[in-house]
């Protein structure tokens, strides 16, 4: 088993630009056949072929592998993992199929039920994020490093930028925004939305609607690094990891 976090963030980077080009690939032939999965959210070839690819990758480390497109694995087994490798192929498959580009490779490395390594990584922008627990956040474009940061404003500052969900904002979300003092709204699909409140270009990103573990444990490393954070809604607690149950309840990304 190997948890150098630095061989595994190079394992991870590779894993996500492999993912990243097998879902171009598809996403320049335009062969978007969509099937449905379980809870009827759409499911393309690029789901499959980024999953295969990132696997193939991620198993030489030895370390277990939760990922949306892979098997359901019994929670007896799973809670007994120190590390675990957590994946979403392509979040954003509705944007995907859009064709407006905002969509995203995520691999999270979670540590006892908290990720301490995250990789992000949107194909068509070619961005690639990523942090590691106490080493800060960072942006690789263009063979240039940026470090990330949140612009640590307050709740109670007028005209905070805040970040919405392209596809899902629930009436919640709406309530919401209207206590904040004359928010700015801007739409953003995938986990773009929380590399938006990283990099200080947003302030804020409630999320008071569905969400998966796969969805957020990588842009939740990247936020934390740069100086936000992201908690429950109500409490000041941190979104947890490899749950009974991965659904993540409301949350709500801070920049501070």
């Amino acid at each position: 088993m190997r948890t150098d976090l630095r061989e595994l963030l190079s394992i991870a980077k590779e894993a996500s630009l492999a993912a990243g080009r097998e879902i171009i690939r598809i996403y320049e032939t335009g062969d978007f056949s969509i099937k449905a999965k379980s809870d009827d959210s759409p499911l393309t070839k690029a789901d499959t072929a980024a999953h295969q690819k990132i696997t193939s990758i991620l198993e030489a480390t030895n370390l277990p592998i939760i990922s949306e497109e892979g098997k359901d694995i019994p929670y007896d087994e799973r809670s007994k993992w120190e590390y675990l490798w957590m994946v979403d192929p392509l979040d954003g498959t509705k944007e995907f199929i859009k064709r407006n580009g905002e969509f995203t490779v995520n691999i999270a490395l979670i540590h006892h039920n908290k990720p301490i390594l995250g990789v992000v990584y949107p194909p068509v922008l070619k961005e690639l994020y990523w942090a590691v627990i106490g080493g800060g956040s960072f942006l690789e474009k263009n063979g240039e490093s940026t470090r990330l940061n949140t612009t640590g404003r307050y709740l109670s500052d007028s005209g905070l930028k805040v970040v919405t969900s392209r596809s899902h904002i629930s009436t919640e979300t709406e309530g919401y925004l209207k206590k904040l003092n004359q928010p700015k709204i801007v739409s953003k699909g995938s986990s773009l939305k929380f590399l938006l409140v990283a990099s200080g270009e947003a302030d804020l990103y409630p999320r008071f609607g569905p969400t998966m573990e796969w969805d957020t444990a990588a842009a939740h490393i990247i936020v934390s690094e740069a100086g936000g954070r992201v908690v429950l809604e109500n409490q000041d607690f941190p979104l947890a990891y490899n749950k009974k149950n991965l659904l993540n309840p409301n949350f709500i990304v801070l920049p501070r």
